[in-house]
């Protein structure tokens, strides 16, 4: 488990640096959808803003949703569009995490992922973080925890692409001993 807390804490300022969290236009009255939320790559978000509404917290509901718990950066422009991600970009249940997974694995072999792609991947291993401690039963706090694993994984082998000897996993160090419990 602190393996994992440790991994967590590498995401976070990763996903504060990420080239596609972007700043968005909304205007009052306008609904906010996928259009209004980010449909185009814009300026990027300064990091420290992104690291300010994750480090704030997040807070799992009892309808599984994920939510900004400091309400007044939430309500920000940047607090908006995090709460949108998290709202209908990001599964809610493990069967969405494993297809996510299994998709991302799918392109290991391609070429780098889309930074909105990434940010997707980021936020969805720091989802399953949250629902693994969330989780009643322990069959479903390990398949939480593997699904993290192999996302945290995949963001290995993403952020290797060009950088590492062609076909050869990143080293995973300590981290490896979470994916060798799992069958």
């Amino acid at each position: 488990m602190a393996g994992i807390l440790q991994l967590l804490a590498c995401l976070g300022p990763a996903i504060c640096l990420l080239p596609g969290v972007t700043t968005t236009q909304h205007h009052a009255g306008q609904p906010m959808d996928s259009t209004s939320m980010g449909g185009g790559l814009q300026e990027p978000e300064a990091s420290e803003v992104m690291f300010e509404l994750l480090w704030a917290g997040l807070e799992l509901d009892a309808m599984g949703q994920l939510h900004i718990q400091d309400e007044e950066l939430a309500s920000t422009r940047p607090g908006r569009r995090l709460g949108f991600l998290l709202q209908h970009q990001v599964p809610k249940d493990l069967e969405g995490a494993e297809q996510q997974l299994q998709e991302l694995q799918d392109q290991r072999k391609g070429p780098p992922l889309s930074p909105w792609d990434f940010e997707q991947l980021l936020l969805t291993g720091l989802s399953c973080v949250y629902r693994l401690h969330a989780a009643g039963e322990a069959e479903e706090r390990g398949r939480w925890a593997q699904v993290f694993a192999l996302l945290a994984q995949e963001t290995l082998w993403d952020l290797c692409k060009g950088f590492c000897p062609q076909d050869q996993p990143p080293w995973l160090g300590p981290w490896a001993s979470i994916l060798d419990t799992f069958p």
